[in-house]
């Protein structure tokens, strides 16, 4: 293994276990609590698709009329994650992104997601993100979220975005959530079906396959500049603080609203 992907992943391994061993797990114990889970994470999952697009369109050539843009091997990387992102099947073989799975899953649940679409059609008709986050309903955790994985966008870098996407976006599924849903899923098939299917996805392809393609796009964009890994390494860090952010936000949702249901 590359010396320099050694030291990044020893200063991201302390945050990485803090999102495995976070206490949101722990408070998540019915379809409702889920869909709180959710009407969070879809900020996160959206963001990604838009941090995946900002890197094949710096990586490759999405103009016409077409020249050959970085190295063929980058341009492979990125298309053939583009490809599994965008276009994967659902649990009936139907083509989706994951996003849109997501979000079936989500409906399948209950968790309808009003305030992310506000969101997402507030954002269609301004084209500004700011906009579009103070005039709607976006929980304070999401949006930091959001803005960070943009400045990142916006820095231009594909291998600052490269890095985000590989260390700072991988989700890591503790066996404990795992569980939790697989649970929710004997007790209510009807409800949380496309959520396993989603999750058992996401690990079988951007877990296994995609992870790799990303750790070779990341290694290649940094080669042997000590200055990109240095800059890559403290991305990485602010993007895991800022999951584990997001998580402290569910769980303080989560956790109230079980007070005042006791109360």
């Amino acid at each position: 293994m590359n010396e320099q992907i050694k030291k990044l992943q020893q200063a991201i391994e302390p945050l990485q276990q803090q999102i495995i061993n976070h206490k949101v797990y722990n408070v998540i114990s019915n379809i409702d609590d889920l869909g709180v889970f959710m009407n969070y994470h879809i900020y996160a999952v959206w963001d990604f698709m838009s941090l995946l697009k900002s890197l094949q369109q710096n990586l490759t050539c999405t103009d016409v009329p077409w020249f050959p843009v970085g190295t063929a091997n980058t341009r492979y990387l990125i298309n053939e994650i583009v490809t599994g992102e965008e276009s994967d099947v659902d649990s009936e073989g139907i083509r989706k992104s994951h996003f849109e799975m997501y979000l079936a899953a989500m409906q399948q649940c209950g968790a309808e997601p009003v305030d992310f679409l506000n969101f997402i059609a507030a954002l269609k008709n301004t084209g500004d993100l700011t906009a579009a986050f103070n005039t709607t309903n976006v929980p304070d955790a999401a949006r930091g979220f959001v803005e960070h994985t943009f400045d990142v966008i916006n820095s231009g870098k594909s291998y600052l975005q490269a890095a985000v996407f590989t260390f700072g976006r991988e989700d890591l599924i503790p066996y404990m959530f795992l569980s939790i849903v697989n649970d929710l899923n004997s007790k209510f098939p009807g409800q949380v079906s496309q959520f396993k299917y989603y999750l058992d996805r996401h690990i079988e392809v951007d877990g296994g396959h995609h992870s790799h393609l990303a750790l070779e796009m990341t290694t290649e964009l940094c080669g042997n500049d000590p200055q990109k890994w240095e800059e890559i390494t403290a991305a990485s860090v602010t993007a895991l603080q800022k999951r584990i952010d997001l998580w402290d936000g569910i769980y303080n949702e989560i956790a109230s609203s079980k007070v005042l249901a006791e109360g």
